[in-house]
């Protein structure tokens, strides 16, 4: 249920400062989703690397991006000699804001003519250095949020601008290339890659013009980090043996692998199951995000009323179960009726995601919370490192279960090749019945073990507004 607060003495953030945040949410979410999700395909079908040897690399750059991701969030999430002028957080995400850019448009143009030894050398490095600023951006614009929406009505609000910011302006992006994209052409992969740059560089002027942080805000870092000084490790295993911070890690983690096994699946479901233009892909993904857009309110009314647990636990088994329905859309009904069908399957699953998606960022603010009241200060951008550390799981998963599973039923990346039936059901699995499994799954899971809520998270609020490190 959702918790009753009185915010008659509170300074809320302003519309402005939740929009600025909806922007690096979205800059974040479009890397690691739609932005990164053609990689595996473009490397595997366009470049031309054994799918072995990508697995590979896959898997070396995913442990690269396991291991950096707590560490970095636990070296910068301290005080240091800018912090009273400029602030804990705002500093790292300007610095790290248009490197990860930069390294993201490598990743495209890797050399020409190169050796695979080259290529996949050159995956490794390039896809390892963006991941080291990406990882330092995304604990800082996260760990910002948490300290800067602190009540639950702000985290309800902020990610409702968010999630409507995000469906709008990703699949903008994402009709952008699938209009542009053409399979066997490489250089329509590298003039996608240029146009989303353009948009990120925009998108982080937003995000950057609103990440400021109050007076109050900093002496609240810089109390806390004397009285408090924790180590790593420390850190860690507070949060770790925190109960709800690994529900809602489980359930963070779940969620990624399938969104990621989804997001690089759907070029091969367009291409080869399908058989059909990725321009075919613009009206499903037209009429997904006005599902997601104008289902936002009624997900956050729906908290309202009835709290963040269940609006998520309810999300990820529908979400679900409407991926498990995709495996029955056949080519074999004939066309139109089988993409008719494929449409509208797409346009209710949005509905769920919507509520998915705007649930993410409050439940694992709250647990963010949690430890923060164990440990008696603010140590938001470790935290994120260590749920980034998890979140990583998903490369890793794609490395693997991609990979063995186009070696296993004779996948051909010829990009002008017809596909086996095997090799056609091999993509279904990795695309539709592993995702929808783990939503159906973990949304069981998170229903029975999550218990912040209520009484329990009323409780909670009162010890961090005693303790000085409410907001």
């Amino acid at each position: 249920m959702a918790v009753q607060e009185d915010l008659s003495e509170w300074e809320i953030a302003s519309t402005g400062k939740m929009l600025s945040y909806a922007f690096g949410y979205l800059i974040i979410n479009f890397l690691l989703m739609r932005g990164f999700s053609l990689v595996f395909y473009y490397y595997e079908v366009e470049i031309g690397i054994s799918v072995a040897l990508l697995g590979v690399a896959y898997v070396i750059f995913a442990i690269w991006n396991m291991i950096n991701d707590p560490l970095l969030g636990y070296l910068t999430d301290k005080p240091l000699k800018w912090t009273q002028r400029w602030g804990l957080r705002a500093p790292w995400v300007v610095i790290t804001a248009f490197p990860i850019l930069l390294f993201y448009f490598l990743i495209w143009v890797p050399p020409e003519g190169a050796s695979e030894m080259t290529l996949f050398i050159w995956f490794i490095v390039i896809t390892c250095l963006f991941d080291t600023f990406f990882s330092i951006y995304n604990d800082h614009v996260y760990g910002g949020y948490t300290n800067q929406f602190p009540s639950e009505y702000e985290r309800r609000r902020s990610f409702a601008i968010a999630t409507i910011l995000m469906g709008i302006l990703m699949t903008t992006m994402t009709v952008i290339g699938n209009a542009i994209i053409v399979y066997g052409d490489r250089t329509s992969f590298v003039t996608f890659a240029t146009i989303m740059i353009i948009l990120l560089v925009i998108y982080n002027v937003f995000l950057l013009l609103g990440i400021k942080e109050s007076d109050k805000m900093k002496q609240m870092f810089l109390r806390g980090y004397v009285e408090k000084e924790s180590s790593f490790y420390g850190t860690m295993k507070t949060a770790l043996k925190t109960k709800n911070f690994r529900v809602s890690l489980a359930g963070y983690t779940c969620y990624s692998i399938a969104i990621a096994l989804q997001g690089v699946s759907s070029i091969y479901m367009y291409k080869d199951v399908w058989q059909l233009p990725l321009t075919y892909a613009i009206l499903p993904t037209l009429l997904g995000v006005a599902a997601f857009v104008f289902a936002v309110p009624f997900w956050s009314n729906y908290t309202r009323k009835h709290g963040f647990k269940k609006t998520y636990w309810l999300t990820f088994i529908c979400h679900g179960i409407f991926i498990l329905s995709a495996l029955f859309v056949l080519r074999e009904y004939g066309f139109p009726l089988f993409y008719i069908i494929l449409v509208i399957i797409a346009f209710i699953g949005a509905i769920f995601y919507s509520g998915e998606v705007t649930m993410l960022q409050p439940v694992a603010s709250d647990t963010y919370d949690l430890v923060a009241s164990k440990m008696g200060k603010r140590v938001d951008a470790s935290l994120v490192g260590v749920r980034t550390f998890f979140f990583r799981l998903a490369f890793v998963a794609v490395g693997i279960i991609i990979p063995t599973i186009h070696i296993l039923t004779a996948y051909n990346p010829d990009p002008h090749a017809t596909q086996s039936l095997v090799a056609q059901w091999g993509i279904r699995i990795h695309a539709q019945l592993i995702p929808g499994l783990i939503f159906v799954v973990m949304g069981l899971m998170f229903r029975k073990n999550y218990t912040l809520e209520g009484a329990e998270k009323e409780a909670l609020i009162k010890k961090l507004k005693e303790l000085g490190i409410y907001r």
